[in-house]
């Protein structure tokens, strides 16, 4: 049983889908781990720590995957990659698979078992293999630090000898796992925070966190989660009405952070050009959706845009790998937890079972075909 961690091919990517720690649990479950040179760099891991750890060390992305029955990534391997894996081989990443038909057909083509880990059911039993809750909850808190930073001033309140400072004004809008940690690092950073969430369960969430809820509370409101937790789309007549609420309370923030996202959907506009000149000189907007279209209809992915009236318009891309490191060990089991189900660990030979519910709810392709019913190419 070969194990394979190649290095990412996305310039923007910091993060390593295996760690010095995870090697040694694959190995001690009777694996062969094969790490590509460099792979751990971004995340501050050098090859010397996965040698030590039991890993070969391979001098390229096709060394690394030759023959490999498991391949570990972050992201969705390109084309280019594809063509060094074999076939029957399981890759396990984030696939981000939404309107990726072409490259859902490119890994189907390849015959490769390709598994996306943003489908993980959110159960019991899946917990310690919810990368979008690990990632999303370093996003978070990044998201404070990085607006901190370019708020330029204290966030929480100070009495001196030469006067008060006041406290920062931070607005969080969208409370997942993000935005949760947004506040509660906001709040131990001494802001005065605030938070809005088209779900009605996280008023509570919120206000446990020491933070002040703002929502239109209407009966459209009170149905707007589904089964699963995720936020519904709102009617027009919905967004218009919270937009009205929200336009006057964004122009006494200090930071926004914008966390909304819908799955398989475009990020939803939550900010629009007006609300931002209404703000001060001077305020941060944090649009983690950027990737998605951005929340502010003035994000550029990448990039910190400066609106005519001072506002900093923040769209870093990967914010969770801002913290690389971090980032890297907990993504990393995350994927451990999950390939550990599919190694017999008496006989320590790769045996998983299609039927497994976690298996069923993250398996994209498998032996030439697209077979996740969600992702059925279009007739």
């Amino acid at each position: 049983m070969r194990i394979a961690v190649p290095a990412e091919a996305k310039g923007t990517e910091t993060r390593v889908a295996a760690t010095p720690e995870t090697v040694k649990k694959f190995i001690g479950l009777g694996a062969s781990v094969t790490v590509e040179a460099g792979a751990g760099q971004g995340a501050g891991i050098p090859d010397a720590e996965f040698e030590a750890a039991g890993a070969s060390i391979a001098k390229n992305g096709k060394d690394a995957a030759k023959d490999a029955d498991i391949v570990l990534k972050v992201r969705r391997p390109g084309e280019a990659e594809l063509k060094g894996y074999k076939a029957g081989a399981i890759v396990v990443a984030t696939m981000d698979p939404y309107g990726q038909d072409e490259a859902l057909a490119a890994m189907a083509g390849a015959k490769i078992s390709a598994f996306a880990m943003e489908l993980m059911p959110r159960i019991t039993r899946a917990q310690v293999m919810d990368v979008l809750s690990s990632q999303a909850n370093l996003a978070g808190y990044r998201a404070v630090v990085d607006g901190a930073a370019e708020y330029g001033r204290a966030l929480p309140m100070m009495m001196t000898a030469a006067g008060t400072v006041p406290a920062a004004r931070i607005f969080i809008m969208g409370v997942g796992v993000a935005g949760l940690q947004a506040i509660a690092t906001a709040r131990r950073m001494g802001a005065v925070v605030t938070a809005t969430d088209v779900r009605p369960a996280t008023k509570e969430q919120v206000e446990s966190l020491g933070a002040k809820f703002l929502a239109v509370e209407d009966e459209e409101f009170k149905q707007a989660q589904t089964a699963g937790g995720y936020a519904k789309e709102m009617s027009a007549e919905y967004r218009a009405k919270q937009a009205e609420l929200t336009a006057s309370h964004i122009a006494k923030q200090d930071i926004v952070i914008t966390t909304a996202l819908i799955p398989g959907r475009p990020a939803p506009k939550l900010i629009t050009a007006a609300m931002v000149e209404s703000m001060k000189p001077g305020s941060v907007i944090i649009d983690l959706a950027v990737e998605r279209g951005g929340n502010c209809e003035l994000s550029r992915p990448g990039e910190v845009v400066v609106s005519p009236n001072g506002v900093r318009i923040v769209g870093h891309l990967n914010v969770a790998g801002r913290l690389a490191a971090t980032a890297s060990s907990l993504y990393a089991k995350n994927l451990y937890a999950f390939v550990e189900t599919m190694i017999d660990k008496k006989e320590k030979v790769l045996k998983p079972d299609w039927e497994d519910e976690l298996v069923k709810a993250t398996l994209l392709t498998r032996d030439g075909a697209v077979v996740h019913p969600n992702f059925q190419p279009k007739a």
